[in-house]
């Protein structure tokens, strides 16, 4: 707030509430899932960084104020939809990456490993992968169950998973196989080669700090570079 030059009656006429409820938010140290992702829309940034202070910190590219604002405001009016079944031909730039209907990723306690039957496909921009460095062969996507990623991972949303990927980026999420488990986690580096498994539900979900040993049982299977919710 202070970056962007907001106060606390700012931000509370954007949320229509009052400032005293904004000022609340520090005096407690809590907010609400709706206030939380207002102020992500507000200010322009992750809701992880907002939450954890780790991954990424803006949305958008920081060039402006302006720009951020501009970006949430017109975000409707620049979404082309286009329908399509599995007879539709791919485009040039289209690619088609396979969804795991019998792989479910747990964002709870999670969820035994099942056969990896594909099922249905994805629609991705070759160039969106190829922008984010991803190979559309080492692409995946799947179902997440649970609700230890929530806010930003609710029950039932569908992730992408880069399995080419299994380098830890501290403060990133993954999609991990711990101890014949599978979950969607962020991941930090211990010192000495431990491992810190957070969920972004920390009241319900604390963090997993895992010693040299404990941190061998898990297995990256990558890194998650999108998601989809609908509610």
């Amino acid at each position: 707030m202070t970056e962007k030059g907001y106060n606390n009656a700012d931000i509370a006429r954007a949320l229509s509430i009052t400032p005293q409820g904004v000022g609340k938010w520090f005096k407690t140290n809590s907010i609400s899932k709706e206030s939380l992702f207002a102020c992500s829309k507000i200010l322009g940034a992750s809701i992880s960084w907002l939450m954890n202070g780790e991954g990424d910190k803006y949305i958008f590219d920081e060039d402006s104020d302006h720009a951020n604002k501009k970006h949430i405001s017109n975000v409707d009016s620049y979404i082309q939809l286009e329908t399509w079944d599995n007879k539709t031909p791919l485009d040039e730039d289209e690619v088609e990456v396979p969804f795991y209907m019998e792989v479910e990723l747990s964002a709870g306690t999670g969820s035994v490993i099942q056969l990896e039957t594909a099922g249905p496909k994805l629609r991705f921009s070759k160039s969106t992968l190829r922008r984010y460095r991803i190979d559309p062969g080492n692409a995946a996507c799947v179902k997440v169950s649970g609700n230890s990623m929530e806010p930003v991972i609710p029950d039932g949303a569908t992730v992408g998973i880069d399995t080419g990927n299994t380098m830890i980026k501290d403060g990133d999420m993954y999609a991990i196989d711990w101890a014949g488990a599978l979950f969607v986690k962020t991941l930090t580096r211990r010192p000495g080669g431990g491992l810190r498994i957070r969920s972004f539900n920390m009241d319900e979900y604390p963090d997993e700090n895992l010693t040299v040993q404990e941190a061998q049982q898990v297995r990256i299977i990558g890194r998650v570079f999108w998601y989809s919710v609908l509610r």
